[in-house]
């Protein structure tokens, strides 16, 4: 090899080192801004996170406990109040066939069916009776009860009126 030859060589090596020193450094430099961002925040992740991470329950012991207690269960009306169940819907058959049919078709809780018979003795009440207990709940002398809104507190007072209304005329 002449002279020249290897002039060119060592000049070629110098500036391949050389472009590989600044390919390093660009990339450890990228890196190194890219650490200085914060993360994007995934509200699906976070959501998910907090979902699973959630307890199961909570321990409330003395006086601040049973106000943390009444705290939380105004808190689960409040947000239960602010759904509606079944989109509103004030067809009586609709929450029935979805909700009372549970105990009023196979008389859990010595729930009446609907049959003139089993409810002679409660539309002698008045249907305003009727209405107060399916709203607020009742429990019967004979070991019969019905939760208040039929156990489903997003239902409103109008739903729940509805649905005894429409109990009332489908009594054979």
């Amino acid at each position: 090899m002449r002279n020249h030859d290897l002039v060119f060589l060592k000049h070629f090596s110098q500036v391949i080192a050389l472009l590989v020193g600044i390919t390093i450094a660009l990339i450890l430099l990228g890196i190194y801004i890219n650490g200085l961002k914060p993360p994007e925040a995934n509200p699906v992740a976070e959501a998910a996170t907090l979902a699973r991470i959630q307890p199961a329950g909570a321990v409330f012991a003395g006086a601040t406990g049973a106000a943390a207690q009444a705290a939380a269960a105004q808190a689960a009306a409040d947000a239960a109040k602010g759904q509606v169940a079944y989109g509103g819907s004030l067809d009586g058959s609709v929450i029935f066939g979805n909700l009372c049919t549970g105990c009023h078709t196979a008389g859990v809780a010595k729930a009446p069916k609907l049959e003139k018979a089993a409810w002679a003795a409660r539309i002698a009440q008045g249907v305003e009776t009727l209405h107060s207990h399916a709203i607020n709940g009742y429990n019967g002398p004979d070991g019969g009860m019905m939760p208040a809104r039929g156990g489903n507190p997003a239902l409103s007072d109008e739903q729940v009126k509805a649905t005894v209304d429409w109990m009332l005329t489908q009594l054979k």
